[in-house]
C-alpha cells in the first residue's frame, strides 16, 4: 500500500477520499485554488498546495501544477476523484511519466473510453447493444446538423469527450437547430476542452441504469451490482439508488454480464461504471465512466465494500480484494444530491456565503465539502452535499432519506432540498415506475409555486429579530426612538400603531408590528392584518421550541446581517429584514438594463451599440457553475451600451448591456 497520496480534487470527494486513506494509514496531501484557500477539504486534508486561480482552467485542470504539488509533498500516487482531470488520458500518462502511480485506469483505457464514439465501438465489439447514431465525433456544426436530419427526431447531442450532462441537448424540433448545436459545442469545449459531438437516437421515457465494475488489469473483472439513476434533470442525476427496483432478474443478469464482458475486453484496471439506457426489456450501452462516480456510496452501503479502498489496492498492485462470489447485495440504499440551485428559477445556480449548515446526526451518511461560513463560488459544480440512507427495504430507505432532508438546514444560498423531498414523495418514485423524463413531466408538481405569505414563519423571524435588537441595545427597543421613532404600547392590545419592521420573503412582503413582551416570554406580533402570538425557547445549536398561536414545533433560526433564516417542519424561509423607517417602496418597471443573473464568465456577446433587439432576444451568453446562461432583452429597442466582452468575468447583477426601449414600450 502507498505511504502517501495526493488528492487532485476538491469539495466532498476530496474529504471522502481522505477519510478512507486515514483509515488505511495512508498519509494525504491536497491541492486548492485561490478561491478554495479556506475550503473544508483544505482544512480536512491538512496539507495542501495552492496551484492557481479560481477558474478550474487555472488550477484544478493544470496538469503540471498538480504533478509538481505531488512531488513537493512527497506523494507516491495521485487520486483524481471525479471531474476535472479524472478522465484525462494525458494527465494519467503524465503522472506515470513522473514516476508516480495513477489511481485509476491506464491511459490507454481512458483514451479508448474517454471519447463516447470510441467507447461505443468497444461496446459493439464486445457484443453489447448500442444506441443507433453517429459512430465518430464531429467538430463541424453543418455535419452535425446533417446527421440530425438523417435520424428520426427526437435525437440527443452528446459531448464526445465528457459526461455529467455537459454538452448534451435533447433535440425534438429543427427550429433553432444551429443555435442548439453551437451552444452544446461551446459547453463541451468549456467543460472538457473538446467541442466534438456525437448524435444518437433519443430513447424516450427510458431508465438510466449503471453497473459498477472493478478490474485488476490482468483480465479479472467483477461487478458490484447495478444502480438506478433515472431521476435526473438536464441529464444530471439528483437521486440514485442501489439496487434497481422492478428490474426483472433475467434482464439484470444480462446487463451485469455485458458490463463485466466489456470490462474484460478492455483488460480494465481500477473501478469504473458501465452505463445503460433501458426501455422495457431492451437496453443499450451509453458510455463507460473510467473513474469514481458521484453516486458510489449507494453501492458501498449495499455491498459493504469501500470502493476508494478498492481503487487504492488495485493501483498499489494488490489486485482485486474480493472475488465475485463473495460480493453480495444487502438491503437498499438511496442517495440525494443537495445542490446550490433554485428549481423555481430553472435550476439557476446560487452563490454566496453559507450562514449556517446543519446535517442529520444519526443513522444517515453525509458526504459534504461545506460548513458554516463556506463560500459557494460560480467556478465549480453546484453540489453541496450528498445524503445517503440505507435500510432493509426500499420503502424504509426512502422514508429515512426524506426525514434526513427535512432535518437538513443550509442557510445563505438557495438549494434544491425541498424539491428533493417532493421528488421522493412522488408516486412514480415510490413505486419505481420512473424514467429519465419524469422530472420534466412532473415539474409543476415538484416546484413551490406558492405566493402566499407564510404569516407564522414571518412572525417567528420578526420575534427573533426583535430579541436580537433587545440584546444589542442597552436601553432596549421598547422605548428606542433611534430604532422606531415612537413609544410602544399605544394600542388597545399594546400593538404599535405603525410598522416597526418590513420583511421580504419569496417575492412577498409584510409590515410587522409588535406588542410588548409578556412575562412568559410570548409576544403578539402583527403581520400585515394578522395578529399572531409567538414564543421562542432556545434548545441549542440554533434550534428553538416555537409556539405559534396553538401550534408547537421545533425550528431552526439564524440571522446574518439583515437576512433571517427560518427552517420550520414545512420549509426553509429566507427573509430580508429592514427597519420600517429605512424602507423605501419603489415600483417595479420593465427595465432596459440587462443584468447578469449571477457571477460567471462571458462566453458570447450577440449585440453591439446600435443593434436592434426584440423582447426575448439573447444578447449575452455566459457560463456559471458549468451551466450556460442566456441574458435576454425584456423590451423591444436599440442597444445603447455594451459593458462586457467574451472571456471577462462579471459579478451578479452587473449591467452587461443597456437597451433603450421603443417609445411604444415606455
Amino acid at each position: 500500500m502507498f505511504k502517501k497520496i495526493l488528492i487532485a480534487n476538491r469539495g466532498e470527494i476530496a474529504c471522502r477520499i481522505a477519510r478512507t486513506c486515514r483509515r488505511l494509514g495512508v498519509a494525504v496531501a491536497g491541492v486548492h485554488s485561490t478561491a478554495d484557500a479556506d475550503a473544508l477539504h483544505v482544512k480536512s486534508i491538512g496539507e495542501s498546495i495552492e496551484i492557481g486561480g479560481a477558474p478550474a482552467s487555472e488550477s484544478y485542470l493544470r496538469i503540471d501544477a498538480v504533478i509538481a504539488a505531488a512531488k513537493a509533498t512527497g506523494a507516491e500516487a495521485i487520486h483524481p476523484g471525479f471531474g476535472f482531470l479524472a478522465e484525462n488520458a494525458a494527465f494519467a500518462r503524465a503522472v506515470e511519466a513522473a514516476g508516480l502511480a495513477f489511481i485509476g485506469p491506464t491511459p490507454e483505457t481512458i483514451e479508448r473510453l474517454g471519447d463516447k464514439a470510441s467507447a461505443k465501438h468497444e461496446a459493439a465489439a464486445a457484443d453489447v447493444p448500442t444506441v443507433p447514431g453517429t459512430k465518430a465525433p464531429s467538430h463541424d456544426p453543418a455535419e452535425i446538423e446533417r446527421a440530425i436530419r438523417k435520424l428520426e427526431l427526437p435525437v440527443m447531442l452528446k459531448a464526445a469527450a465528457g459526461g455529467g450532462g455537459k454538452g448534451m441537448r435533447a433535440i425534438s424540433s429543427l427550429d433553432g437547430l444551429r443555435d442548439e448545436i453551437e451552444s452544446a459545442m461551446r459547453e463541451a469545449r468549456n467543460a472538457f476542452g473538446d467541442a466534438g459531438l456525437i448524435v444518437e437516437k433519443l430513447i424516450q421515457r427510458g431508465r438510466h441504469l449503471e453497473v459498477q465494475i472493478a478490474g485488476d488489469g490482468n483480465g479479472n473483472v467483477v461487478h458490484l451490482f447495478e444502480r438506478e439513476c433515472s431521476l435526473q434533470r438536464r441529464h444530471q442525476k439528483l437521486i440514485e439508488e442501489a439496487p434497481a427496483a422492478n428490474l426483472p432478474p433475467e434482464l439484470r443478469a444480462r446487463i451485469l454480464g455485458d458490463a463485466v464482458r466489456l470490462g474484460r475486453r478492455l483488460n480494465y484496471r481500477g473501478v469504473g461504471t458501465v452505463e445503460f439506457v433501458v426501455s422495457g426489456l431492451e437496453y443499450y450501452f451509453l458510455e463507460v465512466n473510467p473513474r469514481l462516480q458521484v453516486e458510489h456510496p449507494v453501492t458501498e452501503m449495499v455491498t459493504g465494500m469501500d470502493i476508494v479502498e478498492t481503487m487504492l489496492r488495485i493501483a498499489a498492485g494488490e489486485g482485486l480484494p474480493t472475488a465475485q462470489d463473495d460480493i453480495t447485495c444487502r438491503g437498499h440504499a438511496v442517495e440525494a444530491r443537495i445542490c446550490a440551485e433554485d428549481p423555481n428559477d430553472g435550476f439557476m445556480p446560487s452563490t454566496g456565503d453559507l450562514a449556517y449548515v446543519s446535517f442529520p446526526r444519526d443513522d444517515i451518511r453525509v458526504e459534504t465539502g461545506v460548513e458554516n461560513g463556506s463560500t459557494v463560488t460560480p467556478y465549480y459544480d453546484s453540489m453541496l452535499a450528498k445524503l445517503i440512507a440505507h435500510a432493509a427495504t426500499r420503502d424504509q430507505a426512502l422514508d429515512k432519506l426524506r426525514r434526513a432532508l427535512d432535518e437538513t438546514s443550509i442557510f445563505g444560498v438557495t438549494t434544491n432540498r425541498e424539491f428533493l423531498g417532493r421528488l421522493i414523495a412522488l408516486p412514480a418514485t415510490r413505486n419505481a415506475t420512473f424514467h429519465t423524463r419524469l422530472i420534466d413531466e412532473e415539474f409543476d408538481t415538484l416546484v413551490d409555486r406558492t405566493d402566499d405569505i407564510d404569516a407564522g414563519a414571518l412572525a417567528l423571524g420578526a420575534y427573533f429579530w426583535m430579541m436580537r435588537q433587545r440584546q444589542s441595545m442597552s436601553e432596549g427597543p421598547w422605548r428606542s426612538s433611534g430604532l422606531t421613532g415612537w413609544h410602544m404600547g399605544t394600542g388597545g392590545d399594546g400593538m404599535s400603531p405603525i410598522p416597526l419592521l418590513h420583511l421580504e420573503s419569496a417575492g412577498t412582503s409584510a409590515e410587522i408590528r409588535f406588542a410588548p413582551l409578556q412575562p412568559d416570554g410570548s409576544m403578539l406580533i402583527g403581520v400585515n392584518d394578522d395578529r399572531i402570538a409567538v414564543k421562542l425557547s432556545p434548545i441549542g445549536n440554533d434550534e428553538f421550541v416555537a409556539v405559534v398561536n396553538s401550534r408547537r414545533e421545533t425550528v431552526r433560526i439564524r440571522q446574518k446581517d439583515n437576512c433571517i433564516f427560518v427552517h420550520d417542519p414545512r420549509r426553509a424561509h429566507t427573509m430580508i429584514a429592514i427597519p420600517y423607517l429605512r424602507y423605501i417602496s419603489t415600483s417595479s418597471e420593465i427595465s432596459g438594463e440587462l443584468r447578469a443573473p449571477m457571477t460567471g464568465a462571458v462566453l458570447k456577446v450577440n449585440v453591439a451599440v446600435g443593434t436592434r433587439v426584440k423582447a426575448g432576444d439573447t444578447a449575452v451568453v455566459m457560463e456559471s457553475m458549468k451551466m450556460e446562461l442566456r441574458i435576454a432583452s425584456e423590451v423591444d429597442g436599440v442597444v445603447t451600451a455594451v459593458h462586457i466582452k467574451p472571456g471577462e468575468t462579471v459579478e451578479r447583477n452587473a449591467i452587461v448591456a443597456v437597451v433603450e426601449p421603443d417609445q411604444a414600450a415606455q
